[in-house]
């Protein structure tokens, strides 16, 4: 998909669809337009056809003009930035629906700052046209080849084009996160990952990738993932990916996905209904593979480190059981009450693996908990921090981006719930599930500014629209934007 930014006569771009951001009061360019048709855009929306209603839309088909057809597209009421991008993300999805290949979208009527539209608007197009390829499914390239973000100046134009560049890059990311979550779990396995891993890596002088084996598993005393690991043929792996995009001397930011490929529950087996969609238990990993692509595409001056255990939690002769204690690599050690908990346990020692590369941060993103659900639904990530200002920083990134979360506490009652007669912690306890399983997380970040994504509810979805969210790729990459600003 090509993107680029014009300020030229719009009037005189010729292109297959327009799309118009407009409320029912046509203003500046959208009366200009209407001009343009005699009066065609005023008399659909006296005659009710059009109300101008946030993300409405109304195909007007043009002739003797520059475009074929007009996308209005309604912004009545969009006045936040969650509003604004469902907005752009309807008048994307109408845009596929078309036979378009080439589409201008006009840049006003939802604010000033062209180069946050403009990315939205990049994202939106990519993430509209995904289609799942494989497993026997050849859906039809796209149609739409290419989007115009159309401003009234050169400076504005500008800053779109430097939005449209960054945008395309995180819908290309969450794209690359939901093709890995969509794979069935027969083809996605640990060692698929690792061999994804390696693949994003060949030929790139900025990203390295290296995958500790289990056999250097047992060697570091990762007790606690390989327990985990043990019921299934498949053996784990850690993927280890190194974006080195500013000084050596510059302490990275460590992204830690959960990559279960498969999770049956394993002893403390799960219910047969809806377990296919089990194979979405990496998504946590997908979406450090979707940041890494973004950065390849931004080439940002940060560092970044992603770590990824990757594991299949299998029932079996020799899978762990309720009951049994485990040592980590940390050395402390963990009764399993339930091996249906077990993101935790391939976490932790990832955690641990982490600190090995001095971070200056470490973000942790897990589909970990059904509790989060109950909590925020389907919209929201949960999110728990032992840094306030990281926690702050995580939430404006989300909120900007419309990737938002909904921060939950780490108090000492709750820690407290973890406690264990045989061990140095159990990996479940008290009633606030999501809350509990960050206090587990958190006695092994105690030395770093950590942050935990809970993404149980927000990285699928479940029904006739199944398939993986690719978030959050979007507010994990505007705070690593950020950070490099402030670097």
């Amino acid at each position: 998909m090509e993107f680029n930014a014009s300020s030229a006569n719009l009037l005189k771009i010729k292109v297959d669809s327009l799309i118009l951001p407009t409320g029912s009061q046509l203003k500046n360019n959208a009366k200009v337009i209407n001009e343009a048709l005699d009066g065609a855009i005023s008399s659909l929306i006296k005659a009710g056809d059009f109300t101008g209603k946030s993300s409405e839309i109304c195909v007007l088909h043009t002739l003797g003009q520059s475009h074929k057809r007009i996308i209005l597209l309604g912004t009545d009421g969009a006045s936040t930035p969650q509003k604004m991008i469902k907005v752009i993300e309807a008048g994307a999805r109408a845009a596929h629906k078309t036979t378009s290949a080439k589409i201008l979208w006009v840049g006003e009527s939802l604010g000033d700052d062209h180069e946050w539209q403009a990315s939205i608007v990049a994202r939106s197009t990519l993430t509209a046209g995904y289609k799942y390829a494989g497993t026997g499914k050849k859906p039809k390239p796209n149609k739409l080849k290419s989007a115009t973000y159309w401003t009234d100046s050169k400076k504005h134009s500008n800053a779109a084009n430097g939005g449209l560049q960054y945008g395309s890059a995180i819908g290309g990311g969450m794209n690359a996160a939901r093709q890995l979550g969509n794979l069935p779990a027969n083809i996605c396995t640990p060692n698929y990952l690792a061999a994804q891993a390696k693949l994003l890596a060949k030929g790139q002088a900025k990203l390295t990738t290296s995958i500790v084996k289990e056999a250097e598993m047992k060697t570091l005393k990762m007790g606690s993932l390989l327990s985990v690991s043990a019921g299934s043929v498949e053996p784990g792996n850690l993927i280890v990916m190194k974006y080195q995009g500013a000084k050596s001397t510059v302490k990275p930011t460590v992204l830690v996905g959960k990559a279960v490929t498969f999770d049956t529950g394993g002893i403390s087996l799960k219910p047969g209904r809806g377990m296919d969609e089990m194979k979405f238990d990496m998504c946590g990993g997908a979406s450090v593979f979707g940041v890494m692509n973004a950065l390849l595409e931004t080439q940002l001056p940060v560092n970044v480190v992603g770590v990824i255990p990757a594991v299949e939690n299998m029932p079996a002769g020799n899978a762990t059981k309720p009951g049994d204690v485990v040592t980590s690599m940390s050395g402390q050690t963990i009764e399993v009450l339930n091996t249906d908990a077990e993101g935790r346990l391939i976490l932790c020692d990832a955690l641990t693996y982490a600190g090995r590369f001095k971070p200056d941060t470490i973000i942790d993103i897990a589909t970990l908990t059904g509790a989060v659900i109950g909590a925020l639904g389907k919209f929201t990530s949960g999110l728990l921090s032992n840094d306030d200002n990281l926690a702050e920083d995580l939430l404006n990134s989300g909120t900007r981006t419309g990737d938002r979360a909904w921060r939950l506490p780490l108090w000492e009652e709750y820690d407290a719930q973890i406690k264990s007669n045989f061990a140095d912690m159990a990996n479940i306890g008290g009633e606030a599930g999501t809350i509990t399983a960050a206090c587990f997380l958190s006695r092994f970040t105690k030395d770093y500014k950590w942050a935990h994504l809970d993404i149980a509810g927000t990285a699928w979805l479940s029904g006739p629209q199944k398939g993986a969210t690719g978030r959050p790729v979007p507010m994990l990459m505007e705070y690593i934007r950020s950070k490099a600003s402030k670097d």
